[in-house]
């Protein structure tokens, strides 16, 4: 498969050729493509980090400034938070994974577009596909408008969306600029455990 600018269209069929390819074929399209602006300004792709068989993956909004130097996801603070959550959550490394909804940064630091999600939809289909886990956290309202557009979520309560369990918790940033939600979140996590124990 060659990446070359076209309508980011036909989905379906891309995921199934992502799939059909293997993990490594995807990660190689995720560098190549230019499906969509973000790639201009992109220094790094930013694939994902974790697990090849995790229980919980995770879905952020969007690199930031330092992801997109280190082609790290959560590379910079959120990152430090996203460590504690994981950590508060009892995961192991060989438990979780994390990507974005998009994986290159988005100008200025400004939420990922509808346009530019729906191009890069396919890659994030094709790495929960592939990595199968049992449970998908959406890491803030970006990630869930991203994966489910359709559906409202109340924050910390499982549903079952196609096929899986999906769970929506704050974004490891929103804890940094509001301290109070850090409470909250480690309720929503002693809630769900046995989602993933």
């Amino acid at each position: 498969m060659v990446a070359e600018e076209e309508n980011c269209g036909n989905r379906e069929e891309r995921v199934r050729k992502l799939v059909e390819a293997g993990y490594e074929t995807v990660a190689r399209e995720i560098i190549a493509c230019i499906r969509c602006p973000l790639h201009e300004s992109a220094i790094k792709r930013v694939i994902g980090k974790g697990s090849c068989n995790p229980k919980v993956f995770f879905i952020g909004e969007a690199p930031g400034e330092s992801e997109n130097k280190s082609g790290i996801p959560f590379y910079g603070r959120a990152g430090k938070k996203l460590d504690q959550m994981v950590e508060y959550m009892g995961l192991s490394e060989e438990d979780w994974f994390v990507t974005n909804t998009v994986k290159c940064r988005p100008p200025g630091n400004r939420k990922p577009r509808v346009q530019e999600i729906e191009c890069c939809k396919p890659f994030l289909i094709a790495q929960i596909t592939l990595l199968n886990p049992k449970l998908i956290i959406l890491l803030g309202n970006t990630a869930e408008k991203s994966f489910c557009p359709e559906r409202k979520l109340e924050w910390g309560v499982p549903v079952e969306h196609e096929g899986r369990t999906i769970l929506k918790l704050y974004h490891p940033a929103a804890l940094i600029y509001t301290a109070s939600k850090i409470e909250v979140q480690r309720g929503f996590i002693d809630k769900n455990r046995e989602l993933w124990q």
